[in-house]
């Protein structure tokens, strides 16, 4: 009895579930069946580039490579410009580089120039106008030679300079410091010196 009982019961219960089920079904706004949407077929370009990629996909391991060792070397070279003083980065050209000492005309109104400060008795302004020009000519002739943190002592010590005229220039800057930093006036003896100085500078044959 106790058995048929409870299979009574349980037909019952199923049939209570189907017809909530079937209820639910009915309910509006309830979606059931689902529609499977189609994949679409991929345009042509694409099948052309997948295949595109499959015929060059063994050489792009070389090209990883490769630029990895480019960067690496780049890398490399930048920290060794920090490291290494510049001039062993300089080309040898330089040093044989085309004329590029001061034009003979400009050189010519230059020392006019000064000889009229020193005509004047301005022989302190006359020796740092010829100081100043001389720089202005650097700078003008080979541009990102002379850099604006050079002071009057490295320019003379740039080694492009040729070994006569590094010289002259260097005596001249010891000139200017001499009057400008050490409170010497020139007079016309140190101008005259000075003069000089700039013509075995800007004249001188080892230019080119």
């Amino acid at each position: 009895m106790a058995g048929a009982g409870e299979a009574s019961g349980g037909q019952a219960a199923e049939q209570q579930l189907a017809a909530a089920h079937a209820a639910l079904r009915e309910t509006p706004g309830l979606q059931f069946d689902f529609n499977v949407a189609k994949a679409e077929a991929p345009p042509a370009w694409a099948e052309a580039l997948v295949r595109f990629l499959e015929q060059i996909g063994p050489f792009l391991k070389y090209v990883f490579w490769g630029g990895l060792a480019v960067g690496a070397a780049l890398i490399l070279y930048f920290i060794l410009r920090e490291l290494v003083p510049e001039r062993w980065f300089r080309k040898a050209t330089d040093k044989t580089v085309t004329d590029w000492r001061p034009e003979p005309a400009k050189a010519r109104a230059l020392l006019e120039d000064a000889d009229g400060l020193a005509a004047a008795g301005r022989f302190d302004e006359a020796i740092h106008l010829l100081l100043f020009r001389s720089i202005d000519d650097l700078v003008a002739r080979r541009p990102g030679v002379v850099k604006p943190a050079l002071t009057s002592r490295d320019i003379a010590a740039l080694a492009v300079l040729p070994a006569d005229a590094r010289s002259a220039f260097a005596r001249l800057a010891e000139a200017v410091e001499r009057t400008f930093f050490g409170g010497r006036p020139a007079g016309a003896e140190a101008f005259q010196s000075a003069r000089a100085d700039y013509e075995a500078f800007a004249f001188a044959e080892g230019w080119r």
